[in-house]
């Protein structure tokens, strides 16, 4: 497979229509967009150089255990946020968020994006994601769906999804603190393929070796939040399909 150069990285996420200057939050899975130069972070340094000086890049930065204090200085990052997000918090200059449920940030606003107040559910107003959203940022899945896009879980408490499902964190203390959230196997959330597509609004294209979605975050929110205030369980499988994460989140009803 060819080896794509980092110039070539920056040609491409550029003619996507990432924007020079702003705030982008990426979800990715590196074995879709490998092999590139400098792997994983040849791909940092291309969002970087494709957002400019002045721009701003985040990226998911959870923790995958519930059960130990969040330390943003060390935690390593849920397994499934993939390599190039694993990476990204540990550089120089990333900022991390202090949230259990973390965005890593780099650029001109990612203090501010990340400072934010400690809200519940994780993604609630006021939070990292809505920050970026907020911020007029947009949002780039490479390698990804819709399935991984967390700005969507933002949509859904918008939208007034009523389900949430019992979930837990450490706190500082080190006691154990419960909470709801808006939660199911958000296989569902790749409707908003086709949502964004009827109104043009979904740019695709090819980074890397990767299929490449960017939009606007606000206007993923705007969008998929009035189909959840249409129907509030547009997110959920049917409970005669079988999906226990959706059978949770209904009997949270």
């Amino acid at each position: 497979m060819e080896m794509i150069s980092r110039t070539r990285l920056v040609e491409q996420l550029r003619a996507l229509g990432v924007r020079e200057g702003g705030v982008l939050l990426v979800h990715t899975s590196f074995r879709n967009v490998r092999p590139v130069e400098d792997g994983a972070e040849g791909l940092i340094a291309a969002l970087g150089e494709a957002l400019g000086p002045e721009g701003t890049l985040a990226m998911p930065s959870a923790t995958g255990d519930d059960d130990a204090p969040f330390d943003p200085a060390s935690t390593v990052n849920r397994d499934d946020l993939g390599a190039v997000a694993d990476l990204f918090w540990r550089m120089p200059h990333a900022v991390r968020s202090p949230h259990f449920d973390a965005v890593a940030a780099r650029g001109p606003q990612a203090e501010w994006i990340t400072g934010g107040p400690f809200v519940l559910p994780p993604a609630a107003p006021g939070s990292a994601i809505d920050r970026i959203r907020l911020a007029g940022g947009q949002v780039l899945l490479l390698g990804v769906t819709h399935h991984a896009n967390t700005m969507l879980h933002l949509a859904e408490l918008l939208g007034g999804a009523p389900y949430r499902s019992d979930f837990h964190y450490i706190d500082a203390a080190g006691a154990e603190v419960h909470y709801g959230e808006n939660d199911s196997c958000c296989a569902k959330f790749e409707l908003a393929d086709t949502w964004l597509r009827a109104e043009g609004l979904q740019l695709e294209g090819q980074v890397g070796h990767a299929e490449a979605r960017l939009m606007e975050a606000e206007d993923l929110v705007r969008i998929a939040a009035a189909r959840v205030r249409e129907d509030p369980l547009i997110f959920l499988h049917g409970p005669e399909e079988g999906c226990e994460e959706c059978d949770e989140a209904r009997e949270s009803l």
